[in-house]
């Protein structure tokens, strides 16, 4: 184990507002195997799990589910990426946080390739000892499994809850996934207000943030 803390930290909805590319890739992947999405749902639901997830949702399974993840990756891949912006004051943050020795590394539930053109894009990859995603190839698409992956990554042994748990670990995020994929490691959750999670997700954080000031003041007092 490490001396120095360690951040992981979830990318759509906690350090980028995502959700316009999610969005419109997703009614565009719908379009493809004509499918629709309930209006009656709330929309930002969608940013956090995995997207295979989000579509098994709406009833879609087999062939037209993998047909219709392959049309939200194209259209992702090609310009939902850009629809997107930095929080403010997280890039200012990260910065400041990794001069300050904290350890980091990113832990999205996005793939990871993705992940590393989207900090790249914005200038934010250097903060980050490691950029850690979802990669559908090997199965790796479950939170808890992206933390592991980032951890391992860092030299860190994941050790689970029943086991004792991972020490110096903080998960930031904005999900319930967040907090479920850290409770498996028994890494608490600093929850982010800005993003996309409801007021009952962020009861069952260990701390929330309303802004940036705020967040800093969490991690520094951790």
């Amino acid at each position: 184990m490490t001396d120095r803390p360690i951040l992981l930290v979830d990318l759509d909805g906690t350090i980028t507002d995502s959700l316009d590319g999610i969005a419109k890739s997703l009614h565009h992947a719908l379009d493809v195997v004509g499918a629709r999405w309930d209006d009656s749902r709330d929309i930002r639901s969608i940013a956090g799990p995995p997207m295979v997830d989000t579509l098994s949702s709406v009833g879609l399974s087999g062939a037209d589910l993998d047909r219709a993840v392959a049309a939200y990756r194209d259209r992702y891949d090609e310009v939902g990426w850009l629809e997107n912006a930095v929080f403010t004051g997280m890039d200012t943050l990260l910065n400041r946080l990794a001069v300050d020795g904290y350890r980091m590394a990113v832990a999205t539930s996005k793939d990871e390739v993705a992940a590393r053109r989207i900090l790249g894009h914005f200038d934010l990859a250097a903060p980050f000892e490691f950029i850690g995603g979802a990669d559908i190839s090997v199965g790796r698409m479950a939170k808890a499994d992206v933390i592991a992956h980032s951890l391992a990554e860092m030299g860190i042994d994941p050790v689970p809850a029943d086991g004792g748990g991972t020490e110096q670990v903080l998960m930031i995020g904005d999900r319930e996934h967040d907090i479920e994929g850290a409770a498996r490691y028994g890494i608490p959750t600093a929850i982010v207000r800005w993003g996309y999670g409801r007021p009952d997700e962020w009861d069952r954080a260990h701390w929330s943030a309303v802004d940036t000031a705020a967040l800093e003041e969490t991690i520094r007092e951790w």
